[in-house]
């Protein structure tokens, strides 16, 4: 599990076609601390195996699925990419529950800057757009951010000088990618609370009936 708060902003150094994958050399000092085959890290919010590990770099492939379903396709050598390991035990969860799994690819449509923060539109696939809502949580391309407003394809993020400085998203230009993931915890609720109605509507109608209709009658 990640919490969407960026270690370091590290860079592609090789990108290997395997045809149906891709094997992806990473440079990441901070991130390839005590690192070692096997262990997960996050690149742009996609939670990556660690095959091999060199000095401050690792190596991690990818397959076509998730080369599918996320922007790593789009990446090549001398890429930014933004790096989280998997939060301890017992540490401070400072952003929110975040998995590594992409729900979808969305796609920067504005930037508005100003003196303090930056405005930034963010288009989403519309099957998306019922987990997001005003000041609820959102992963962009690995960062944990507050949703300003929710439109029915869009939603719009804050983000403060340091967001800007040590992320991608102060890289990203209108027309750019980004890997989007929704707030787990929406989608488990969407689940049970489905189970609950289709289970409703398969219980027979005779306790389906409300309390007052299955009321004996005065007297009897």
């Amino acid at each position: 599990m990640f919490t969407g708060i960026v270690e370091e902003l590290g860079e592609v150094t090789a990108v290997e076609n395997l045809g149906d994958a891709s094997r992806f050399r990473l440079r990441g000092p901070v991130v390839t601390q005590g690192a070692a085959h096997g262990d997960s890290i996050a690149v742009n919010g996609v939670c990556l195996t660690v095959v091999e590990h060199e000095g401050d770099e690792f190596t991690a492939d990818v397959m076509a699925e998730t080369l599918n379903r996320s922007s790593l396709g789009a990446l090549r050598e001398g890429s930014r990419v933004n790096l989280e390991r998997p939060t301890a035990v017992g540490a401070r969860l400072g952003g929110h529950i975040v998995q590594g799994h992409v729900d979808g690819v969305g796609t920067i449509e504005e930037r508005k800057p100003s003196e303090n923060w930056e405005i930034v539109k963010v288009s989403l696939p519309a099957q998306l757009s019922r987990y997001v809502v005003e000041k609820g949580s959102i992963t962009v391309d690995g960062v944990s951010l507050t949703v300003v407003d929710a439109g029915p394809d869009y939603f719009t993020i804050s983000l403060i000088p340091t967001t800007l400085a040590l992320t991608t998203l102060g890289l990203k230009q209108p027309g750019d990618p980004v890997n989007l993931e929704v707030d787990v915890i929406a989608k488990y609720v969407e689940r049970l609370l489905g189970d609950r109605a289709a289970e409703a509507d398969k219980a027979p109608e005779a306790d389906k009936a409300p309390e007052a209709d299955k009321a004996p009658e005065a007297g009897k």
